[in-house]
């Protein structure tokens, strides 16, 4: 992995030895990615001797419940008052899984005012500048939790990863790559994850937690978004899925419910492009994953105001859901057209 800039790793290591209260933020609607990364740090900082608490700007679904230091993640929107004191009295501010300060909502305006010395850590392209004084970003690696993993050690601090750290790092991985499904190419990946194993991380009851625990309403919604709901165009090699907030509230749709359904339409032979659309209080918001070169990310950001990697990429829309997917039929038939897919 290339991190450019190794002094940004070097100032990083500085920060942290010369820290104690230390508050680590992920970005709006918690991940596997982001609150992994944020747990696993929380617990290497705090086996170190620090003062360390995980502010996540709003609530993260249910099934990542099982992480180690999940119970004192402070929920920003619901704990405002405490929030706010722990910012002002820390020493060192971490930013994981982010790259602009718009991915944290509610908590932009802290930051913008905010002088306390902040990190950030992030694997998404093209970070805006001074979010943070050191911003290490690497957008080839898979996930925020390997490019955290490959910081700890540089920094010398792999020796105070613990068992419970290296679970939700581990965590992070495999959500952010499918189970090492996409995202996941470079040999330094696979020499991570045998490393996290060798910390006696119980693989088996992770990928249960990650991946085998779903409720009875998720598979409810999973088989009524593709038995039901997802539509193929032939001509642009896509499919793709859309939910109503009335078929949401059908199937007592919890945050985390809709995760990976993105994924399912690359599964049909010949799709090389699958949209996701979910409709919120006053907007579409929108998932992109894609294979054989299509760059999931350049059209986003063209026509849904949006970015992400090459192969994963999100956006959003103000139009109803019904305008928002005849508008993707129309540009994704124009984006193919033009680049040739």
């Amino acid at each position: 992995m290339n991190i450019s800039d190794q002094s940004q790793v070097e100032i990083f290591k500085n920060y942290v030895n010369n820290s104690q209260n230390i508050v680590i933020v992920p970005h709006n609607n918690p991940d596997g990615d982001a609150l992994g990364a944020s747990l696993g740090l929380l617990n290497t900082l705090k086996n170190m001797g620090k003062s360390v608490t995980v502010i996540s700007p709003n609530e993260f679904p249910d099934f990542l419940n099982w992480m180690h230091g999940v119970n004192d993640v402070l929920i920003f929107d619901k704990q405002l008052l405490k929030a706010n004191q722990l910012i002002e009295g820390s020493d060192l501010i971490v930013f994981l899984d982010f790259n602009a300060l718009s991915r944290i909502k509610l908590m932009q305006p802290l930051f913008e005012k905010d002088t306390t010395p902040r990190v950030m850590i992030d694997h998404h392209p093209f970070p805006e500048e001074d979010t943070a004084q050191v911003q290490i970003s690497v957008p080839e690696a898979s996930s925020t939790c390997e490019l955290l993993y490959h910081v700890l050690s540089l920094s010398g601090f792999k020796q105070s990863i613990t068992k419970e750290a290296a679970e939700c790092i581990y965590a992070g991985i495999m959500t952010d790559t499918g189970a090492l499904n996409y995202n996941s190419s470079r040999p330094q990946t696979y020499h991570i994850v045998a490393e996290l194993l060798e910390m006696g991380i119980d693989k088996e009851n992770i990928h249960q937690n990650l991946f085998h625990n779903n409720s009875f309403d998720r598979m409810r919604l999973l088989g009524h978004a593709l038995g039901v709901k997802m539509q193929r165009l032939p001509e642009q090699k896509a499919a793709y899925i859309d939910l109503s907030k009335e078929e949401l509230h059908q199937f007592n749709f919890k945050p985390g419910d809709t995760e990976g359904f993105v994924n399912q339409a690359l599964w049909i032979e010949g799709v090389q492009m699958s949209a996701f659309f979910t409709e919120k209080n006053n907007l579409v918001k929108i998932s992109f994953r894609s294979r054989n070169g299509f760059p999931a990310n350049a059209f986003s950001e063209k026509y849904f105001g949006g970015g992400g990697h090459f192969n994963a990429a999100g956006g959003e829309s103000k139009l109803s859901l019904t305008e928002t997917v005849e508008r993707f039929k129309v540009v994704l038939k124009e984006f193919c057209d033009e680049n040739g897919f």
